[in-house]
């Protein structure tokens, strides 16, 4: 197989080569081998976006999961030096399931093909599988442990295999965001004048999370998960904000501890994705792993308050357990849950009723198509000018 673009020709080392995708359960699925060849072990999980691919794959929350497309046709658009979710630009999935592969790119940003890159960053892949019958097995099944197989890994006997990826450890009680999360302390300045200085816990942060922070004069100091505050306090933060992430929101008690202790010193609050299920820990809620979770970029949520749907993008296996329009009364005073899915019910975001905390679910960051979350970090904003005394007006001249 060859790959063109802008009139080159990229050779495929792993043409024809037979790969296997192997579920826990014993089912299994027979196709190609794309990007690098070898073996490797994830949750099996399915996004239903239909453009994306490289963002997805660059989404630290992704870290450890076999990602299945049910988009049928990937790679049609390259690889860009633009998109790309993670500081680094590393690839953080585990490994990629899909039907077809482009033989061809067609995008004026593609600075290489898919299948470039996940060689280059040592990623495997496992092409031409019917990914109709997989989605419906994972639906039906609910996520499960899996591996991928290529090269001399898939001529081992399907036991062999099996066993293996039984083996694996589980996805629930897994702590990742220690995995993904930043080794030292930066600093992403404002764009233009600086109106306001957050800490940005990173659990696992996409950097669109980080532009729309600096975009709006925010001077972000991101610092590694599990950060006391006792450390923060340095910087004289006028807010803080939890980012995405992989793993069991159940396993980070130190995190949820922290945000009780920013939550009592009365700092604002923002929460995004694994920030909503440690906001809401921290408030009294506890966690459970979904049956499938939410991937994709049109879920449609409620914002209870204003009685308006949302169209969302989201990617998460784990959520608060709650009712819609719930209220509760926390050590910070009453708390409620603020959005729903409208697909399944699931808690898509809670807050202080006092507003000086607030969280969602899903990502106002993503950019695949609806806007319409964005707002909530212009919400962020307000909520620190009020916070220090000064009008929204104040700080847009500053």
């Amino acid at each position: 197989m060859t790959h063109t673009l802008k009139g080159d020709t990229v050779t495929q080392s792993t043409d024809h080569q037979p790969a296997l995708l192997v579920l826990a359960d014993g089912r299994v699925f027979r196709g190609e081998a794309f990007g690098a060849i070898g073996t490797r072990l994830g949750e099996a999980v399915f996004t239903t976006a239909m453009t994306g691919y490289q963002e997805t794959m660059t989404d630290p929350s992704f870290h450890r999961q076999l990602v299945v497309f049910t988009a049928p046709h990937i790679g049609n658009t390259g690889w860009n030096d633009e998109d790309n979710e993670s500081r680094g630009d590393q690839i953080w999935v585990a490994g990629v399931v899909i039907r077809d592969l482009s033989h061809q790119v067609s995008n004026w940003r593609a600075k290489r093909t898919l299948v470039d890159e996940m060689i280059a960053q040592n990623i495997v892949g496992i092409r031409g599988i019917d990914t109709r019958a997989l989605v419906r097995h994972l639906r039906d099944h609910g996520s499960i442990a899996a591996g991928i197989f290529s090269g001399e890994a898939a001529q081992r006997p399907i036991e062999d295999l099996l066993a293996e990826v039984q083996a694996q450890p589980s996805m629930a009680g897994a702590d990742l965001a220690g995995e993904v999360t930043t080794d030292e302390v930066y600093e992403v300045p404002a764009e233009g004048e600086e109106r306001f200085t957050v800490v940005t816990y990173d659990m696992g942060v996409k950097l669109n999370s980080l532009r729309n922070l600096r975009a709006r004069g925010v001077r972000c100091i991101v610092v590694p998960a599990n950060t006391p505050l006792q450390e923060i306090t340095q910087y004289n933060p006028d807010g803080v904000f939890v980012s995405n992430g992989p793993g069991d929101p159940a396993t980070a008690n130190e995190m949820v501890a922290i945000v009780r202790d920013i939550l009592a010193a009365k700092i604002p609050f923002f929460g995004i994705c694994f920030g909503n299920q440690i906001l809401g820990r921290a408030l009294g809620l506890s966690t459970y792993k979904m049956k499938f979770g939410h991937r994709g970029i049109n879920v449609p949520v409620l914002d209870l308050a204003k009685g308006k749907v949302e169209i969302t993008s989201q990617n998460h296996g784990f959520a608060l357990e709650g009712k819609r329009g719930q209220e509760f009364d926390t050590d910070f005073g009453p708390a409620k849950v603020t959005h729903v899915c409208l697909n399944d019910e699931v808690v898509e975001g809670v807050a202080l009723e006092n507003g000086q905390a607030y969280s969602v679910q899903y990502h106002p960051e993503a950019a695949a198509g609806p806007h319409d979350a964005n707002p909530l970090f212009d919400r962020f904003i307000d909520l620190m000018a009020a916070h220090t005394g000064r009008s929204t007006a104040e700080t847009n001249q500053a």
